[in-house]
């Protein structure tokens, strides 16, 4: 590669969240698409790249053949995940932009608009908060255009879309059952058709603390109640999603969401959209408003309205595309055999080296009383672990406490997941909570390693995340 290093390139063609800071040459989730020499366990929030990732990237011609290159990274994720040709991919520069696509593609399903039901807001991300009402994020967009967070895009905006969010928690911290979630969903379909608009439905798969809700029971349920009158969006964001998974979701005609900086392991930011067939044969124009956001080649080719954007490169996210779909590769050639055993090995470390010798706990990922239904959940949820230590610093610590915590540890040389709200506390606050996660590229340099190397290897990382967690608790 001549010009620009990798790492320069791969901090453009974002929003305001992929700045580095001059001071630290981190993000504001204290990582950079450089490698790193820190004990990473913050695949929940934001990865680092990996070295061979970087090789990869930095090996790669730069040429104006956008379009050409996104196509080509279409074929590699539909071969990744088994995916049929006619599965549409559509790029994003962030998780959060991915909203968008699921609004522009039912845009004009509903005579009044789109009711979109959002769940969990807290798990999936704040600024998905605004995307999914059809609305700006941030202060810029990925193209350097400026804009004001909480406007409408053009073509959305407040009288196109509705949206409520049903909360995925109890007033407790407690995951609600998939039943229950399922009949606030029907409520709102109900209201929203009185009303002429059309519904999409957020199903998480794989929230910040790896809950999926509601189940597949309940979606075909949803869908066998309501059929035409309600479209499915899945997030995947965290890309904690087997290929069966995804299939499983594309044969209910639901649009899948994946980014590429979570368990994926590619540096932030970078999204991809899987929508089935129907959709790029049924779409609509994109609003007017998208191009402010993408560009062309982002959209395959020949969807209505595409013409309208800028056609031309952002070389940004390509290079965090194909870093991240580097890494897909490389963890789907690996066996499930050899995944699985990797997984458990962590999942064990954290147990003994962790949760038993400290009053740490961790947050169960399901509803109380579902532990046999999360038994059949993708291994890929074991590579998240969110902690409670609200136990430790004598009691009653705090989701800010966490936050400190988080910031502090980089002293010790490691970073984990940011906090999540999702304990509470006697007072009625949120208690502390960070998490350790896994990545793809992690699961697959481990793989390599015999049982005992495996073993020794995950206990040591956990023995250093704990000690510095009791250090930086005081």
């Amino acid at each position: 590669m001549t010009g620009p290093s990798a790492a320069t390139l791969m901090t453009s063609g974002g929003d305001g969240r992929i700045v580095l800071d001059p001071a630290t040459g981190l993000n504001r989730y204290f990582s950079a698409p450089r490698p790193s020499d820190v004990l990473a366990y913050a695949s929940s929030t934001a990865n680092d790249i990996s070295a061979l990732a970087y090789a990869h990237v930095e090996a790669l011609p730069v040429a104006p053949d956008y379009g050409e290159r996104l196509e080509a990274l279409r074929g590699r994720i539909r071969r990744a995940y088994g995916l049929a040709d006619d599965v549409a991919v559509v790029f994003a520069p962030s998780g959060t932009d991915l909203e968008y696509v699921g609004l522009a593609s039912i845009e004009g399903r509903g005579t009044a608009g789109t009711h979109n039901v959002l769940l969990g807001a807290d798990e999936v991300g704040s600024g998905c908060i605004h995307s999914a009402y059809g609305r700006y994020f941030a202060e810029s967009t990925a193209l350097g255009i400026a804009v004001k967070a909480g406007d409408p895009v053009p073509g959305f905006g407040d009288t196109r879309v509705e949206m409520i969010d049903i909360p995925v928690r109890d007033e407790a911290g407690r995951p609600r059952p998939s039943g229950e979630i399922a009949a606030r969903i029907d409520k709102g379909v109900a209201e929203a058709q009185a009303a002429g608009r059309h519904v999409l439905v957020h199903i998480v798969h794989g929230s910040k603390t790896g809950l999926i809700l509601p189940s597949l029971a309940d979606i075909d349920g949803l869908r066998e109640r309501h059929g035409a009158a309600v479209t499915f969006l899945v997030d995947a964001c965290q890309a904690r999603i087997t290929s069966a998974a995804i299939a499983d979701y594309l044969a209910r005609d639901a649009i899948v969401f994946v980014t590429g900086s979570k368990f994926m392991g590619g540096p932030p930011f970078s999204g991809f959209a899987l929508l089935p067939a129907s959709y790029a044969a049924a779409a609509p124009p994109l609003p007017e408003g998208l191009a402010t956001i993408f560009r062309r080649g982002e959209w395959p080719l020949g969807w209505p309205g595409a013409e309208r954007l800028r056609d031309d490169a952002n070389p940004g996210l390509l290079l965090r595309l194909e870093a991240a779909i580097f890494e897909l590769e490389r963890f789907q050639r690996l066996s499930a055999e050899a995944a699985t055993r990797v997984i458990l090995a962590f999942h064990a470390a954290v147990r003994s080296q962790v949760i038993e010798p400290t009053p740490a706990r961790r947050v169960a990922p399901y509803p109380p009383g579902d532990r046999v239904e999360a038994e059949t959940h993708p291994i890929e949820m074991r590579t998240l672990s969110t902690l409670d230590l609200s136990e430790l610093a004598g009691g009653g610590a705090t989701f800010e406490d966490a936050g400190r915590w988080h910031k502090a540890l980089l002293g010790h040389g490691i970073r984990l997941g940011q906090p999540v709200k999702c304990v509470k506390l006697p007072d009625g606050g949120w208690g502390a909570t960070l998490r350790i996660g896994l990545s793809m590229p992690m699961v697959v340099e481990r793989a390599a390693l015999d049982g005992e190397a495996l073993d020794r290897s995950f206990r040591d990382d956990m023995r250093r995340v704990r000690d510095a967690l009791l250090a930086v608790a005081g």
